[in-house]
């Protein structure tokens, strides 16, 4: 007899959270204290402030199944420093990753070519000097993945990721009013 352990919803995915969370030190090994105390391996964690600078949003990409990504989002949101959670879905979601490529190119015909190819994937060459070219990425995993394993023909020297960001599109947003605000005074030291 088979049991449900392959059924769609308890299959293990990359999922994308996102997390809006007081700009204050110590939140972020907080939160990715919170994964790793739970046995999870953050694929991707960027952090960056919001249009009110003492908000960070918070990009988080976990393998997981349907269970575990609901038991994350409740542990998130009761965290005193989160503002919201969202698990973000995939036909509403803009998802982008920046990546630098430093590549051999010793020759003018090598640099035409990489330039080519840089041109082909709307990426920018960034820095160019004698042996080598540095171009800028930016594009889902896709993307990233066909413009690396072009690259690796021309010997990529280093290469350097920012992990994923998200928004959603339209008239989808992180905003939850569903969290009591003001209920804490975290970060104020209280005798």
């Amino acid at each position: 007899m088979l049991n449900n352990r392959n059924d769609v919803s308890t299959a293990e995915t990359r999922r994308t959270l996102s997390v809006l969370v007081d700009n204050k030190p110590g939140v972020l090994s907080q939160i990715a204290r919170l994964f790793t105390r739970n046995g999870y391996n953050i694929e991707s964690f960027t952090a960056g402030t919001t249009i009110d600078e003492d908000i960070t949003r918070l990009t988080i990409e976990v393998t997981a199944d349907d269970s575990h990504t609901e038991l994350m989002v409740a542990q998130l949101s009761k965290m005193v420093p989160v503002h919201s959670v969202k698990l973000l879905e995939a036909e509403h979601v803009i998802r982008r990753e920046l990546v630098l490529f430093k590549v051999h190119a010793v020759t003018s015909e090598v640099r035409n070519e990489i330039i080519q190819v840089a041109n082909i994937f709307r990426g920018s060459v960034i820095d160019v000097s004698r042996e080598t070219l540095t171009l800028s990425i930016i594009g889902d995993e896709k993307k990233i993945d066909g413009v690396r394993d072009i690259l690796e023909g021309f010997g990529i020297i280093e290469l350097a990721r920012t992990g994923m960001i998200a928004l959603e599109r339209g008239k989808y947003t992180i905003n939850d009013e569903s969290k009591v605000k003001g209920e804490f005074n975290y970060g104020k030291n209280v005798l």
